[in-house]
């Protein structure tokens, strides 16, 4: 029987991190490239790829973000990245992947618990995380919603010009 540990981000694991968070959104570019057409995708999204390594770097090198690993048998499978908002009383969970071979085994939910506990450690009254509504998002809100988060009825749309 394998065990999963959750522990903070340390340097070692910024490759795995950066390679399973592409595996992770990879579905959900593809989704997205559905949705929205290919041309306002394109318009959109020019290279997901690189705004996606941009965006995890940018949240493991930030200050302000706390960031947090999930291992199995010493493998990264998972990560997530919270900051806090405290104008607002708030906290969020700015990023969740989870290797594709590893979803659906709970890793997105206990990653998700790990973040809350930290805001809710940290004074806020309020833990918020925005995701997509399209079926490449599906795992996260799955895990959103076992973490005890309440789903918005919000939406976003687009128009190419």
């Amino acid at each position: 029987m394998t065990t999963m540990d959750i522990r903070p981000f340390e340097d070692r694991d910024r490759e795995a991190v950066t390679a399973l968070a592409l595996r992770a959104w990879e579905p959900v570019h593809a989704s997205l490239r559905e949705v929205l057409g290919e041309e306002l995708y394109r318009t959109l999204v020019p290279d997901w790829r690189r705004a996606q390594r941009d965006e995890v770097t940018g949240s493991l090198e930030a200050e302000e973000e706390r960031v947090w690993v999930a291992e199995v048998d010493g493998v990264v499978v998972g990560f997530t990245a919270a900051r806090l908002l405290p104008e607002d009383d708030m906290g969020e969970i700015r990023l969740l992947a989870v290797d594709p071979a590893h979803q659906g085994r709970g890793t997105g939910t206990a990653l998700t618990e790990v973040a809350t506990d930290w805001i809710r450690d940290q004074g806020m009254a309020v833990a918020m995380v925005e995701t997509g509504g399209d079926d490449g998002h599906a795992p996260a809100r799955a895990a959103y919603e076992r973490a005890g988060y309440t789903r918005l009825p919000v939406a976003r749309y687009f128009r190419r010009l």
